[in-house]
């Protein structure tokens, strides 16, 4: 390409844009102080009628595997979350259970977090139950939203 006229101004003008956008991009979110606490999504549940059909889309777009039906978990195939936990997806259980996603959330004392959910204006769906050989569980409903905690 032939230099014109305007080329001289580029130069300059781009040092400037660099200057103003620091250079390097957008500046990096600053390291999460190593008390703070962070959430932990332990389990993601899928509640669909069209459970193959959503497994078998997760697995080509994503490239992951669901294992076969697990009983305990109410036969929902699970796939490896990137950093930890399961995504599960299962057909509802009863003819009136609506398609939902839910988080679980984990924590150390299900017992003890089931009433701090409910100070904080959740309502209780499910108390604590134990799942063997996967820890306790509990179902709450926040703001029309459906979490679940997951934990000891």
């Amino acid at each position: 390409m032939r230099p014109t006229r305007l080329t001289p101004l580029l130069a300059p003008l781009a040092l400037l844009l660099l200057g103003a956008c620091g250079g390097e991009g957008p500046a990096p979110d600053p390291p999460p102080a190593a008390e703070a606490p962070a959430l932990r999504l332990h389990y993601l549940e899928i509640v669909t009628p069209e459970a193959d059909a959503t497994c078998a889309a997760l697995e080509a777009l994503h490239g992951v595997r669901f294992g076969a039906p697990e009983p305990a978990l109410g036969n929902a195939r699970t796939a490896p979350m990137r950093g930890g936990g399961r995504l599960g997806v299962r057909a509802p259980l009863r003819a009136d259970e609506a398609p939902v996603v839910r988080p679980y959330l984990w924590t150390d004392d299900v017992a003890a977090a089931v009433p701090a959910a409910q100070a904080a204006g959740g309502a209780l769906a499910m108390d604590a139950t134990e799942l063997p050989g996967l820890g306790r569980f509990a179902l709450y409903v926040q703001g029309g939203i459906e979490f679940g905690l997951w934990g000891r």
